[in-house]
């Protein structure tokens, strides 16, 4: 290409400047000379059209970048911003880059610093306290071991937990609750009891949903071979020997648990924790559990940055502010809130990012040692936040962290100091027992 365009300058440069001439000649009686450039260009076939527009292209690119660009503010601005987000980039790839590679010899953040060292969760049926990453096979663990004590539990856990699917799961519970409706109904005709595992419907809707043939064995259904009439061979069957009417009560019992049946989840460790009074309570460092971002979602964060400037100058309406409050609000899985008391103590806990404000209220009351007395949580800016389900603590941007104020109710505060009583402990003594001084 880059032959070409020479070729094509040459072309256009001899092709301007006219007939060569001798200077020892005549004007009046000169010939015209081909010069040797001009006979080349005369033998080469003339270039496709084809070939003509990626060399005009070309020049136009060419002198697109010899030409001065006229910058405004707002190109001021942009290139700016650009610097600032590509170091920032820069800065946050080094620092996942330093925490990945081991031995590595550049400094990398004290995990004591963080205001909390992680986020962790209980298991609901062994009581282990599990990070992000044990939580899923602990519990599918558990499960599993639970077979031992009650397979019928088991089995219902394992289709509600194991399966992330809820259509499919609810499609193969339909399923499963026609074959118990129909032995129910017909307990002595032997075809009801009876389920052909190669059968269309139970491979589709029934058999890849995890649990579903752990189930119909715990309610007594036995894997057994038949043979296949007119042919010579046999397919296997879930057959449910004949069932009394009491055992068929049971299993509407254990079909009404499969119906209602629920995921089982580990639950998240609120790690109560109560500091003495001090002017760090604003202060907060959170490791990088708290944060739902990807690499890639955090390398689209950044582009989404560079968009600030064309939004700011432009009018936004009300439902792009609302999508870009809710894209800032998916940033955060957590939160950590703080809970500034009358007498300086701080309680801290440890939410996720969507759930509801009345759980903070529900957390306070839990750890007050007049749980019954009303109060009231203001948040940073002063505002006054509601004990109900109506708000999430991410909508109330109390995500990743904040810290907030209490006080009593006044009408109730007053009605108790009338009567000659006071409200002289906060919190629970259980509490005091590992108090600390935030840094």
């Amino acid at each position: 290409m880059k032959k070409f365009l020479e070729d094509f300058k040459k072309d256009i440069k001899f092709k301007s400047a006219g007939p060569g001439k001798k200077l020892t000649e005549d004007k009046s009686n000169s010939k015209p000379e081909v010069s040797q450039s001009t006979a080349h260009a005369a033998s080469r076939k003339p270039p496709t059209k084809g070939a003509q527009m990626a060399g005009a292209a070309a020049l136009a690119r060419i002198d697109q970048q010899h030409r001065p660009k006229v910058q405004t503010s707002q190109d001021a601005i942009r290139i700016q911003v650009k610097r600032e987000l590509e170091a920032e980039a820069a800065a946050i790839a080094g620092s996942q880059k330093n925490t990945e590679v081991e031995g590595s010899n550049v400094p990398q953040k004290d995990p004591s610093s963080y205001s909390v060292s992680g986020v962790y969760f209980i298991c609901p049926l062994t009581g282990k306290t599990l990070t992000k990453s044990e939580r899923e096979l602990h519990i599918k663990e558990a499960i599993l071991m639970r077979f031992s004590e009650d397979a019928l539990e088991a089995s219902i856990m394992m289709v509600h937990t194991f399966n992330k699917d809820k259509e499919k799961v609810k499609a193969a519970v339909d399923i499963i609750s026609k074959y118990m409706d129909n032995i129910c109904k017909n307990p002595t005709e032997e075809k009801y009891r009876k389920i052909k595992v190669s059968n269309k419907v139970f491979q589709e809707k029934v058999s890849g949903v995890e649990g579903t043939r752990e189930y119909l064995q715990a309610l007594g259904f036995e894997s057994t071979m038949m043979p296949v009439e007119d042919e010579d061979k046999t397919e296997e069957y879930l057959v449910l020997p004949p069932q009394e009417s009491e055992a068929l009560e049971h299993m509407k019992v254990h079909l009404e648990c499969l119906q209602k049946g629920e995921p089982i989840r580990a639950k998240l460790d609120r790690q109560p924790q109560v500091f003495r009074p001090s002017q760090h309570a604003m202060h907060f460092e959170l490791p990088p559990d708290f944060y739902n971002l990807t690499p890639e979602e955090l390398k689209k964060e950044q582009q989404l940055k560079s968009e600030v400037v064309e939004r700011n100058a432009m009018l936004r309406t009300k439902a792009m502010r609302e999508k870009d409050e809710q894209r800032e609000r998916r940033k955060y899985s957590y939160a950590l809130l703080r809970v500034r008391l009358p007498d300086g103590i701080i309680l801290q806990g440890t939410f996720l990012a969507w759930e509801k404000v009345a759980a903070l209220y529900q957390f306070v009351r839990d750890w007050l040692e007049n749980g019954w007395q009303p109060f009231e949580l203001m948040a940073p800016g002063g505002q006054k936040l509601k004990d109900d389900e109506s708000m999430a603590l991410n909508e109330c941007n109390l995500a990743p962290a904040a810290l907030l104020t209490f006080s009593w109710d006044a009408a109730v505060l007053a009605d108790i100091a009338a009567a000659g009583g006071k409200t002289a402990v906060l919190l629970k003594p259980a509490l005091f027992e590992n108090i600390k001084i935030l840094g």
